[in-house]
C-alpha cells in the first residue's frame, strides 16, 4: 500500500474497525460525542433509511447490538452527520431522521403529564422544553412528518401510531393545535390544518 506523503499508510473505513474503536472506549452511559471533537477520516457507505434501517455498503446491518452501538456515537454538525470515537470522525448519509420513534406513553411528574417517547434502539426521551416536538409537511404531498428531539440535535422521526396517539392527547391553546407536556405546550399546526388528517 502507498504511502501519503506524510509518511502515514492510509486508513480504510470499516465498520468492524469501528466498532473495535467504540468498544474500547469504557464510559459509564453514553459515550460523551459532544465532547469528541477528532480529525475527519473519511466517508462511510453506511446509510441510515427513513424507517431506521442502517445500511452499510448496500446491504442493512442485521445485528441490532450493532446498530444500537453505532447510534450512541452518532452527532450532528451543520446539519450533516457523523459517526465519532475520541479518534475518528467518518460522515455518514441520513435520508430523514437518525431514529423513529415506535412507542409513546403519557406518565405523570408531580402532578403533570409528561409525554415518554421510546425509539427503535431503546433510546428513550421525556418531552420538555430540551426535548421539544414539531411537525412539518411535505410540500408536494401535505403530509405531515412528526419529529421528537432526542439529543444533540439528533431526532426521531415519529411513527404513524405514536403520532395517530400524540393527535388524540392535542388541543387547541392560543389558536393553535398540539400538546401538552412538563408543563410546555407544543404547537404542531394551525387549528385549521386539522381538518385535514
Amino acid at each position: 500500500m502507498a504511502k501519503t506523503m506524510s509518511g502515514q499508510i492510509p486508513v480504510i473505513p470499516s465498520v468492524n474497525g469501528l466498532e473495535a474503536s467504540v468498544k474500547a472506549v469504557k464510559t459509564k452511559g453514553p459515550p460523551p460525542v459532544h465532547a469528541w471533537n477528532p480529525p475527519f477520516c473519511g466517508t462511510l457507505d453506511m446509510k441510515i433509511a427513513r424507517d431506521g434501517t442502517w445500511f452499510y455498503q448496500g446491504s442493512p446491518i442485521n445485528r441490532f447490538a450493532l446498530v444500537k452501538l453505532f447510534s450512541s456515537i452518532l452527532k450532528m454538525e451543520n446539519g450533516d452527520y457523523f459517526l465519532v470515537t475520541p479518534v475518528e470522525k467518518f460522515a455518514i448519509q441520513v435520508e430523514d431522521a437518525p431514529f423513529v420513534a415506535v412507542d409513546m406513553e403519557v406518565a405523570e411528574q408531580g402532578g403533570v403529564a409528561v409525554l415518554q417517547f421510546t425509539t427503535h434502539v431503546e433510546d428513550q426521551v421525556s418531552v420538555d422544553a430540551e426535548h421539544g416536538i414539531r411537525l412539518s409537511f411535505d410540500a408536494e404531498t401535505g403530509e405531515p412528518a412528526p419529529y421528537v428531539h432526542i439529543r444533540g440535535g439528533l431526532e426521531a422521526l415519529i411513527d404513524r401510531k405514536s403520532f395517530y396517539r400524540l393527535v388524540d392527547l392535542g388541543e387547541e391553546h392560543e389558536g393553535r393545535f398540539g400538546v401538552w407536556s412538563s408543563g410546555v405546550f407544543f404547537p404542531l399546526m394551525d387549528m385549521e390544518a386539522l381538518d385535514g388528517l
